[in-house]
């Protein structure tokens, strides 16, 4: 099973969507930035995809410009504690299959968990 951390009017969001749907795919979907995140949740997401939070922080985001992070990263245990706070930091979708993730952008990304 999949599971999808998603914003349901997000544009990549919706093409992930559809291209699971095509394939037959059903998933389970959570709305980060509606019901908040954890940091012990979000540590194991970036774990599983082998990623830092500065790979998956929303760059276009106007949050990220008020907070400074485009003049400069804080440490990443710093970020992880922002990227909780206000879950709108944090890129989507991301995708977890069992001890694997990967952030679907371009959605097809998700075909390496489908493998």
């Amino acid at each position: 099973m999949l599971t999808v951390y998603e914003k349901r009017t997000c544009t990549t969001c919706k093409r992930l969507h559809e291209l699971l749907t095509e394939r037959g795919v059903e998933a389970e979907t959570v709305e980060y930035h509606v019901e908040g995140i954890s940091e012990e949740r979000l540590r194991d997401l970036l774990a599983k995809g082998g990623l830092r939070p500065g790979d998956v922080l929303r760059t276009r985001e106007p949050l990220v410009a008020e907070l400074g992070l485009d003049r400069g990263l804080p440490p990443d245990d710093d970020l992880i504690a922002l990227m909780v706070e206000h879950p709108v930091l944090i890129q989507r979708p991301l995708v977890e299959r069992g001890d694997r993730v990967v952030l679907a952008r371009p959605v097809e990304r998700v075909l390496e968990l489908l493998d």
